[in-house]
């Protein structure tokens, strides 16, 4: 027949169609594409480092390679990364977010204005937000070293900062993401405020945590003032006190552990320390594949096992 006639329910109401033959098909696809996008699974990566924009690193090429291939499972993705100063920003075409900036975050009892900066990959088209502070993040030579190599003494806070300006973000984004998959050791905080600081915020009420574990760690501690800035609302002071008084890289990597629902080894440079301890903890544990057409495979499965399906 010309004319096909069609019923569709839409909440609670019945709309009836007649249509042609060609529009009724565009119209069946069209349900379809928008039944696909709802069901879609949100995963906020939240990397150190991030390919184009940080490159000659495996953090920044697994940054790249995991939000690229994740949304071609499927997935809707976003990807906060610190806003290092060797990021060209007009290269990248990153510009400012004025509706998402402007807030203060108390460091240490110091104010320090949070900074949104927002692009989008070329190939991938996914958004990247960067986190930027004046203090932090602009006019330092290299990203986590000085110009001798040194890891920057304020290293921790900057993790603390950058923790507290991602999920401030994620609520005035008003996205609720059902994986945080936290790469690099700058986001190792971020669980840990997930589960307790943020644990009751309608946007991660329901999200569970991944944790990918690099060889790249901080060479010393991070000292008194990290120990002393880490403490947040429910956050409490008495929840790190299980951990040692330095605050080393095996510490923060087992606080990281600790608040996070699953744990991925990235390679086998990763300490051998922290694997047994996730281990210990019965955290659900898998190895990143080394064949790159494994990984979409891999990680949807265990997302879904951590997700309960």
């Amino acid at each position: 027949t010309k004319y096909l006639k069609s019923r569709y329910e839409f909440g609670n109401k019945i709309v009836t169609l007649h249509l042609g033959n060609r529009v009724y098909r565009d119209f069946c696809q069209e349900i379809i594409t928008i039944k696909q996008v709802r069901m879609a699974k949100k995963v906020l990566f939240i990397n150190q480092e991030t390919t184009p924009y940080v490159t000659q690193s495996q953090m920044a090429e697994m940054g790249g390679l995991m939000s690229a291939k994740m949304q071609e499972a499927g997935f809707e993705i976003r990807t906060f990364m610190p806003k290092w100063s060797t990021i060209n920003e007009r290269r990248g075409q990153l510009h400012e977010v004025i509706r998402l900036s402007g807030m203060n975050l108390i460091i240490d009892d110091t104010d320090h204005p949070l900074i949104i900066k927002v692009a989008s990959i070329p190939q991938s088209r996914i958004q990247v937000y960067f986190i930027d502070n004046e203090d932090y993040y602009q006019n330092r030579p290299a990203m986590t070293k000085d110009e001798l190599g040194n890891d920057y003494p304020d290293n921790g806070e900057r993790a603390i900062f950058f923790a507290r300006g991602v999920l401030e973000t994620v609520k005035k984004l008003r996205w609720a993401p059902d994986i945080i998959h936290c790469q690099g050791w700058m986001s190792s905080v971020i669980p840990f405020y997930v589960k307790t600081a943020y644990h009751d915020e309608p946007q991660f009420i329901n999200a569970k945590v991944v944790t990918s574990l690099f060889g790249e760690q901080p060479a010393g501690d991070l000292g008194e003032k990290f120990r002393r800035s880490l403490p947040f609302r429910e956050a409490k002071a008495e929840l790190i006190e299980k951990y040692g008084d330095t605050f080393d890289a095996v510490e923060l990597g087992k606080l990281a552990i600790d608040y996070s629902d699953g744990v991925v080894q990235v390679d086998d440079q990763v300490n051998a320390e922290l694997v047994r301890y996730a281990q210990s903890e019965n955290k659900p544990l898998i190895v990143h594949p080394q064949a790159e057409a494994e990984v979409k495979g891999l990680y949807a499965d265990f997302y879904g096992k951590l997700l309960g399906e």
